[in-house]
């Protein structure tokens, strides 16, 4: 039977149809506020909280809540930035606090983007659904660091709070001063009255402002900002440098003992036994934990043994030492190769869900001759610098996580589940992180420690992975297969353009792991990138086809933009090549109604000018989260080996709020992918992962690394998404410039000269 294309308006449109008037009446209620929170802030020396986000000392000092985890983004200078500005506090004033519980700071804005929409489409349609999606986000209140939203969520209210704040503050001022408020200044944390010379400090007047009813703000004109588009240096850079910055790692609560872990290294496998007794004996050793019982399998936490020592090379030795019989479990011949064969046969055998049809792509391949081209991405994992730990204890009725987390609410959840205790009797400390890159959006590290803290007398325990654990034991980013066709008209330009994709779901393991759900509706991050593609092209046809994954998945920078800006953009230059045309003057006809995408593509390719001889430019322009990218990279060959020289990296993001920290994440960006598109591969043989160590598992080395030189577009738009917009583009770039030096189409990732 011939199964009923699920296109995204019968998705919408279904769902709302059956939710009825119940949707209808709820939506029309008016969007939760977002100014004040349900718990106190947790001020100190004096200050006084004027709204959820900010309070003041009477030292004029400045606390402003910051509720995303920092993990190299830069959020802790970025997000003040917006309170300070609408505030007009000087930025060294500032003491970022972390957010207490409350709905006012979920991230609604990852909550909305996860709708599967078309970015030229902007509908009633998607209008509504997108007003539901954040009513149900500030609704459910998940705070979570993810999908480059920090800024693109806080850009409003976090404004509003500082604009509030000092309305509140100038409202005071007028009180006490008996004059108009209309003759009251403020600069650098001061009121000012200059007819009658008055002049005071914020803090001054914290207490009486406090007392002023809340008004309806009136935020700054862009040509008005003095702080927000300057690019002030990070806030964080001198603790990390000088080592005093605290992560997850660094966390030292008394009597803390340490925990070192053997996991199965079989997917899907178990302990079939243990013989502690020879390790009991080692120094330093306390206790053998068979913690797999007490999980539940929750948040995805892996079958396992944990050694508790006083040090953590004490039980890392133990650990290394332990006797352990494994029970390979129900997956125990499971192949990269047979992964892939399953995909391929899905491919071969489902028409899978149609994520984007325009025109008639049958119709035009009748017209001409289609061609083909079939790639693939292996799996890969996060390798975050710090390693993934958890401290935890659990005494006196209570719990308490010292976490480096990029989703608190869900550590909290977990915590209170595997301790038998309440949400509100978990006291999460967090910490920075050491890298996140979706890694940290996962709890099985919290219910592990949780776990094995049950077990050891109140005492906290830190449980720390070794590098070979977290590599055999991440959620990894999807293999993935797709095969592509496309047909030219007589003129050389593209007629027809078709694209079908297998791989797991990440969304559905996340759901599934996380939460026991299903995962309701179509998976747009196995398919992002592909569906939503700039080029205006008459004909398309854009599936997936979803393959059930023995291997755990997860969130990896960048998500489905990942792989399929590879796919699409090795595949547009193939299609250059087949009509005899340049690279990019293919690109350039195919967005005469995209005028942002050609300035960026334009803008790239005018600052990279000629490659030196020996070496090629390879171009890639890619749009995720909002914010569009082109990159142009220089590459040499030699001796069989891809050397990337330099990258020219041109964003459009929107209003930039501080442009070197923009900088810092495309160079950060370039990276991260040159070291997934050169050497990133996860292997699978006999049911578990092959690689251990950077020594198999590499990330690119700072002799390898390429001159980054990046160009931020000035723009009026809203700010967009920057933290992973950066990564998609690079290995397309790169395959495309080894093409041009050695006629070698490369179809998939990492790149290989054969």
């Amino acid at each position: 039977m011939k199964r009923p294309r699920l296109t995204r308006r019968r998705f919408l449109l279904s769902g709302a149809a059956a939710a009825g008037m119940l949707i209808v009446g709820w939506g029309a209620l008016p969007p939760r506020q977002r100014l004040r929170g349900s718990a106190p802030l947790p001020v100190r020396d004096g200050a006084v909280a004027l709204n959820g986000w900010v309070a003041i000392a009477p030292d004029n000092t400045v606390s402003i809540v910051v509720a995303r985890a920092e993990m190299g983004q830069g959020v802790h200078t970025a997000l003040p930035m917006l309170v300070a500005e609408e505030l007009d506090v000087p930025l060294d004033s500032v003491r970022v606090v972390p957010a207490p519980p409350g709905r006012i700071y979920a991230n609604a804005a990852a909550i909305r983007d996860s709708l599967p929409f078309h970015p030229d489409d902007h509908g009633n349609v998607r209008a509504l659904a997108e007003w539901l999606l954040t009513k149900a986000g500030h609704e459910l209140g998940i705070v979570v660091t993810g999908a480059s939203t920090s800024v693109r969520d806080a850009w409003q209210p976090m404004r509003e709070a500082g604009a509030v704040a000092r309305g509140q503050l100038v409202a005071a001022a007028s009180r006490a001063w008996r004059v108009p408020q209309q003759q009251i200044r403020t600069e650098d944390g001061h009121l000012v009255h200059d007819i009658s010379g008055r002049r005071a400090t914020y803090g001054s007047f914290a207490r009486a402002a406090a007392q002023e009813e809340p008004f309806e703000p009136t935020l700054k004109e862009p040509h008005a900002f003095k702080l927000i588009g300057q690019s002030v240096p990070r806030r964080d850079s001198r603790i990390k440098s000088d080592g005093t910055a605290r992560f997850g790692i660094d966390a030292r609560p008394p009597g803390m003992l340490y925990a070192a872990l053997r996991m199965c290294p079989h997917f899907g496998g178990r302990i079939a036994g243990i013989n502690p007794a020879d390790v009991l004996e080692l120094p330093g050793v306390l206790s053998v934990i068979d913690f797999t019982g007490a999980l539940h399998e929750r948040a995805g936490a892996q079958a396992g043994v944990a050694v508790v020592a006083h040090t953590f090379w004490q039980a890392r030795q133990a650990a290394a030492a332990l006797a352990i019989r494994w029970d390979a479990g129900p997956h125990a011949a499971l192949t990269s190769d047979a992964i892939r064969r399953d995909m391929a046969a899905a491919l071969d055998g489902e028409a899978g869900t149609v994520y984007r049809s325009v025109g008639d792509v049958d119709e035009a391949a009748e017209a001409a001759r289609p061609l083909h081209a079939e790639y693939s991405v292996p799996f890969l994992a996060h390798a975050t610098m710090e390693p993934v730990n958890c401290t935890a204890q659990v005494a006196d009725g209570k719990v308490r996580l010292w976490l480096s987390t990029q989703a608190p609410g869900m550590a909290v959840a977990v915590a209170a589940d595997i301790g038998g205790v309440a949400v509100q009797d978990v006291e999460l400390h967090e910490h920075l992180l050491g890298g996140g890159f979706g890694r940290r959006l996962e709890a099985d590290m919290v219910a592990q420690a949780v776990a094995i803290a049950r077990e050891c007398r109140g005492h906290p325990v830190q449980v720390i992975w070794t590098r070979e654990e977290d590599i055999a034991h991440d959620v990894y980013r999807p293999a993935a297969l797709a095969r592509y066709a496309a047909t030219l008209d007589a003129a050389g330009n593209l007629l027809s353009w078709r694209a079908k994709s297998a791989s797991g779901s990440l969304a559905a393991d996340f759901m599934a792991r996380n939460f026991g759900l299903p995962m309701a509706g179509p998976d747009r991050y196995a398919i992002e990138g592909a569906y939503d593609l700039p080029y205006e092209i008459p004909h398309q046809h854009v599936a997936h086809v979803t393959v059930p994954s023995a291997v755990p998945l997860g969130a990896w920078r960048s998500v489905g933009h990942s792989h399929h800006a590879f796919f699409k953009e090795s595949f547009v230059d193939e299609m250059a090549h087949a009509a005899g045309k340049d690279p990019v003057d293919l690109r350039r006809a195919m967005l005469l109604a995209h005028p942002r995408h050609l300035a960026v593509l334009d803008a790239a390719v005018a600052k990279a000018g000629q490659p030196p001889r020996g070496r090629a430019h390879g171009v890639a322009l890619h749009e995720s989260f909002g914010s569009i990218v082109a990159q142009v990279a220089e590459v040499s060959v030699r001796d069989g080996t891809i050397r990337v020289h330099r990258v020219v990296c041109v964003i459009d993001c929107g209003l930039a709020v501080n442009p070197n920290l923009v900088a810092q994440q495309m160079e950060s960006a370039v990276i991260f992918g040159l070291s997934a598109a050169l050497a990133g591969e996860i292997t699978i043989r006999d049911g578990k992962v092959e690689q251990s160590n950077f020594g198999d598992y590499p990330v690119l080395r700072m002799s390898e690394a390429p001159r980054v030189e990046t160009t931020i577009m000035l723009s009026a738009e809203l700010p967009q998404g920057v933290g992973e917009p950066g990564v998609p583009p690079v290995a397309p770039a790169v395959a495309n410039a080894v093409f041009k030096l050695t006629g070698q189409r490369l179809r998939s990732l990492p790149l290989k000269l054969a």
